[in-house]
C-alpha cells in the first residue's frame, strides 16, 4: 500500500517535543560531507542544525547534508543568514525540516518567517514538486502542503534586548514553533558580554519560558555548550531543545585531550 505524504514525512524532533522530551542538537559548521549525518545519529543526537549564518557553506552542501539527515532519521534544521524569503524557501526545498531565523526583533519579523516557510493557507511559500522530503515522489498539492506545513518548524531566535522586550508578542505569532535563545548574543545586546550566568540572563530565560507556556511554544537553549550545568538549569526551567555544541568544538576538544594524553605518557 502506498504511503501518504504525512506517513512518509516525519519530524522526529517535533514528535519528541510533543511528548515533552529533551531534544539534543549538534551544530554543523565545519564538516561539509554527508557523513556528518550518520555520525550525529551514531553519537545519539536527535537533530543537526547547519549554521549557514556563521559558515561558508554553500546551498548545495547544505542540501546534501539535509538529505543525508532525512535518510538516517536525523531532523535537519538550517540557521539561515537572513529572513529573506528566498533564503528560507531554498533551504527548505533542499531538504531542511525547519529554519532557525536570526535577527528577530519583533512579532512582524517572526510573522515574515512563518509566511516564507509555510505553504498556503498558512503562508505564501512558493509551490514546487518532487521534494527530497518525500523521496521525490509526487503527491496531490493539498496533501503535500498539509504534510510539509505540519512537519516544517519555524524557530525564531531571541538574541537581542529588542527581541526580549517583545518576547510575549513574538511567542503569540501563529506558526512559530520555538523561541531559541542565543545566549551569547543576548549577553552582548544587554551590555553584559560573556556573563552567561548573569541574573539578567536567568530573567530572560524565565520570561521566555513563561511566554512559551502561555502560547504553547517550545524553548530552545543555545550558546551554553561550555557550560552544561547552566544549560541544565534552563532545561529544568523548561528548555527542551538544547544546542550542545559544534562539530568543530567537538573535534578540537577530543583532539586536544588526546594530544595532551599522549604527551603526558
Amino acid at each position: 500500500m502506498k504511503e501518504s505524504a504525512r506517513e512518509l514525512l516525519r519530524n522526529g524532533v517535533k514528535d519528541k517535543l510533543a511528548r515533552n522530551e529533551v531534544v539534543l542538537s549538534m551544530t554543523v559548521k565545519l564538516v561539509r560531507t554527508v557523513e556528518i549525518a550518520g555520525i550525529a545519529r551514531t553519537a545519539g543526537f536527535d537533530s543537526i542544525y547547519i549554521d549557514v549564518e556563521h559558515s561558508s557553506f554553500s546551498l548545495d552542501t547544505t542540501g546534501q547534508i539535509c538529505m543525508a539527515s532525512l535518510a538516517v532519521g536525523i531532523t535537519p534544521f538550517v540557521r539561515v543568514p537572513s529572513i529573506a524569503p528566498d533564503c528560507i524557501s531554498r533551504v527548505l526545498d533542499g531538504g531542511a525540516l525547519g529554519v532557525i531565523a536570526p535577527h528577530i526583533q519583533s512579532p512582524q519579523d517572526a510573522a515574515r518567517v512563518v509566511r516564507a516557510a509555510k505553504f498556503p493557507p498558512l503562508g505564501d511559500r512558493s509551490f514546487t514538486g518532487s521534494l527530497p522530503h518525500f523521496q521525490f515522489r509526487t503527491f496531490p498539492t493539498t496533501e503535500m502542503f498539509e504534510a510539509l506545513n505540519e512537519a516544517t518548524m519555524v524557530i525564531v531566535m531571541i538574541e537581542s534586548a529588542e527581541a526580549l522586550a517583545a518576547v510575549d508578542e513574538i511567542a503569540a505569532v501563529d506558526g512559530v514553533d520555538m523561541l531559541f535563545i542565543g545566549t551569547n548574543d543576548l549577553c552582548s545586546s544587554l551590555g553584559i558580554p560573556g556573563q552567561l550566568d548573569h541574573d539578567s540572563i536567568r530573567d530572560a530565560y524565565a520570561r521566555t519560558i513563561e511566554a512559551c507556556r502561555r502560547y504553547g511554544k517550545h524553548l530552545g537553549v543555545g550558546g551554553l555548550s561550555a557550560h552544561p550545568k547552566l544549560a541544565g538549569e534552563f532545561v529544568k526551567l523548561g528548555g527542551r531543545y538544547v544546542s550542545t555544541g559544534t562539530d568543530l568544538s567537538f573535534l578540537l576538544s577530543a583532539a586536544t585531550a588526546r594530544a595532551k594524553q599522549m604527551r603526558d605518557v
